[in-house]
């Protein structure tokens, strides 16, 4: 039952950036737009008078001005956006660094808090990006992380930008394996890492790991080691600097971004690897920007005056859309560790000491506060928190109901979805909008999005698919390693061509506009809200003797989802206490222990495709209660009865 939970004030309202960027375009085209509705409808109408608005309102800091928003909307893939401008994405998000404002914070679990000002960051990335143009780093080259979430990585991408090369980052919680499938593929030529990290009070040394990336990825030239949590790195067949060396002593007085095409490349994000090692999207420069600053300063009403803290990680793209924020002016707080070590309470100690004003967090994380019947707001002074932004996965309605009743009861929860595919969002909230229980407030500006039954009707107030039926800035330009776009083709629009197929189970609410989401309609596993592809198990498990054949699936269990892995074993094998603890041993040591299935269980065929693929959809549905309606399409149909059977014990 959808319920009222919170209406914004009327001053919360009228002091909102999204209201300003509201009169602003009633201003320029006449228009007479009063709400989120009328302003939402105008932008997916007008989408190009509607970006070329967002980049006036936002002040894009370029040397040359586009002369065309978008040459054609209707090319879907393929149109292209703000042709002819010129730019830099790190110059924009530091646009606000003459001042001694905080620009970062830092937290590493309990060991250490850093703080660095706007202006102290803006010299940091110049003297990075000058090495790494002494390197011979050059627009189009590839840099790559395998860092903490600490100011050293941000400090790195911003300077990577700086000199126009191609960022790729991965956190240190996963294993060499895994970053070498990822980072490998981009072949950088240097790499940031740390010595070390710290997690649940415990240090976790780095040496071997980096030594194995590096004896992985043969591009690699020079690697840069920031001091954190080990001993000093020492590396065969390529370049070693300490952090403090590469930075240098000197300062720089000034510094020449490098002004490149809006639809320069400028990260490149990773799919899961569903279906083999990790698909590279290429993002670009100009359309991250535009997109991540539209939904900070006008869906988050994000100010220079706020304080932001997300608990995330560099695997992840909600650090990037995190780091984004300092091109509004706010003081980001990052935090490396487990949030709640020592205690439940520790990352809420640290929102009432910094005063923070936005809290990120998952929806895993705030069932564990309800499992655990920790109340915030009877532990620490919230009264500076006025935002929650909640992602990850789908919560609960119990979920919502705890953010009023154990937080806050008045605050903006921020409920949104989209994903490492568009380095955003399509369902998001708004300041001017009421929130209701299980439901994300609105899609986001821009964001043409629609809900399909299975015959490809648009339908309200019923499950379907999640499409997109208009580009957006920041989707892929392409994927890396995919000439003819095939790849990029397959990813979304096999399925509704010149439609944008997202992969998620919604309800569009006609009544409020809202969005309900009810889990991934393909075979991506996210339990605790971390995307995982199923191939990362299979390139473990599969590598034991005992195991023929393997499928790993996501059932959705107790308000999260939990990955339950089948086996198929070779003849004479069997699955006892000793198999499954090599299994897990190799998933925590070569993925990472969000890798770890909850169940393992072994099963007697593994249902594949007519041409010989692993069949992850089918049995995805049997064990969330849904109908299979591709029997036709396997090899071996009969397969899916043990699952069936299975299921009714599982649920």
């Amino acid at each position: 039952m959808r319920k009222l939970l919170w209406s914004p004030s009327e001053k919360y309202r009228r002091e909102s950036n999204m209201q300003a960027f509201m009169e602003q375009v009633n201003t320029k085209y006449g228009l007479f737009l009063y709400d989120y509705r009328s302003l939402y409808e105008w932008s997916i109408m007008r989408p190009a008078d509607f970006w070329g608005t967002v980049w006036d309102f936002l002040g894009i800091k370029c040397s040359q001005n586009y002369t065309e928003v978008v040459d054609d909307i209707y090319k879907f893939p393929g149109c292209h956006w703000f042709s002819g401008a010129k730019l830099n994405y790190a110059e924009n998000i530091l646009r606000f660094s003459d001042c001694d404002q905080p620009a970062l914070i830092f937290y590493g679990e309990n060991k250490e808090r850093r703080e660095l000002s706007f202006r102290a960051l803006r010299q940091q990335v110049w003297q990075i990006a000058q090495h790494l143009r002494e390197l011979g780093i050059k627009p189009g080259d590839a840099v790559a992380a395998y860092l903490p979430n600490m100011p050293e990585t941000i400090i790195a991408m911003l300077a990577s930008a700086a000199v126009g090369a191609l960022w790729c980052s991965c956190a240190t919680d996963i294993g060499s394996g895994a970053a070498i499938d990822r980072l490998g593929q981009i072949k950088p030529k240097v790499l940031f890492t740390a010595d070390g990290y710290y997690y649940k009070g415990k240090t976790f040394n780095l040496q071997a790991n980096i030594a194995a990336i590096v004896a992985g990825i043969p591009s690699l030239q020079h690697v840069v080691v920031a001091h954190y949590a080990g001993e000093p790195v020492a590396l065969d067949g390529v370049a070693v600097s300490a952090w403090q060396d590469f930075l240098g002593p000197d300062s720089l007085s000034s510094f020449t971004y490098e002004q490149l095409p809006a639809e320069h490349p400028l990260v490149v994000m990773f799919s899961s690897g569903t279906t083999g090692k990790p698909k590279c999207l290429v993002q670009s420069a100009g359309g991250l920007l535009v997109n991540q600053l539209k939904e900070l300063a006008l869906h988050h009403d994000v100010k220079a005056s706020d304080r932001m803290l997300y608990i995330t990680s560099c695997s992840w793209m909600m650090w990037n859309w995190q780091l984004a924020a300092l091109g509004t002016g706010c003081s980001i707080v990052l935090y490396d560790g487990n949030p709640s070590y020592p205690d439940t309470a520790a990352i809420w100690r640290i929102l009432e000491k910094e005063q923070v004003t936005i809290f990120g967090l998952s929806a895993s994380y705030i069932h564990a506060l309800l499992a655990a019947g920790f109340s915030p707001k009877n532990t620490v002074d919230l009264s500076h928190l006025r935002s929650i932004s909640q992602t990850g996965s789908a919560l609960s309605e119990d979920g919502f109901d705890y953010i009023y009743r154990e937080i806050k009861s008045d605050l903006h929860f921020n409920s949104i979805a989209g994903g490492t595919d568009i380095n955003g969002c399509f369902s998001i909230g708004n300041p001017l909008s009421p929130v209701y229980s299980n439901e994300l407030q609105s899609p986001g500006l821009g964001c043409k999005i629609n809900c399909y039954d299975e015959k490809g009707r648009p339908v309200r107030d019923e499950q379907g698919e999640l499409v997109c039926e208009l580009p957006i800035p920041s989707m892929p330009l392409y994927f890396f390693n995919d000439p003819e776009g095939q790849r990029y083709h397959n990813a979304y629009f096999d399925v509704y061509p010149g439609i944008w197929r997202h992969g998620d189970f919604v309800v569009i609410h006609s009544d409020t506009y809202g969005i309900s989401y009810y889990g991934r309609s393909d075979s991506i596993l996210k339990p605790s809200g971390v995307r995982i592809g199923t191939a990362e198990i299979y390139n473990q498990v599969e590598k034991l003797p005992e195991i023929a054949d393997s499928l790993a699936i996501g059932q959705n269990y107790h308000d999260d989802q939990r990955i339950i892995l089948f086996v198929q074993l070779t003849d004479g094998a069997e699955l006892n206490d000793e198999l499954r603890q090599s299994i897990k041993n190799i998933l925590r040591r070569n993925a990472s222990p969000r890798h770890v299935p909850a169940l393992i269980l072994a099963a007697p065929d593994i249902p594949k495709t007519l041409n010989g693929k692993k069949v992850e959809s089918a049995v995805t549905n049997i064990l969330n209660g849904r109908q299979v309606t591709n029997r036709d399409a396997l090899q071996n149909p009969q397969s899916l009865d043990f699952y069936i059977a299975a299921a009714q014990n599982l649920s």
